[in-house]
Parts: structure tokens; C-alpha cells; sequence
């Protein structure tokens, strides 16, 4: 195992970087949709 060295940069990263972006597209639509939600019930004086 001690024979192996890491190459920096040489992994493929591709699934991770698909995830990410995934993740941080849903947080900002969920983030939009509170908001959306907060200024509607400010609006309506619920």
C-alpha cells in the first residue's frame, strides 16, 4: 500500500460534482419558495 502515491487531481470527480449541484439547485428553490411564502402571508396579514 506504501508503494502507491496519490497523483493530486487525478480522480474522477464527475458524480460528486453532478450531486453538489443537484444540492445547491434544491436549496435555492426551497430557499425562493420560503421566501415566496413568507411575503405572501406579510401581504395577506395572515
Amino acid at each position: 500500500m506504501a508503494d502507491k502515491e496519490h497523483k493530486h487531481g487525478t480522480m474522477d470527480i464527475s458524480e460528486q460534482e453532478k450531486t453538489f449541484a443537484g444540492f445547491i439547485r434544491w436549496t435555492i428553490w426551497g430557499a425562493a419558495i420560503s421566501i415566496g411564502v413568507l411575503i405572501f402571508l406579510a401581504l395577506t396579514n395572515a
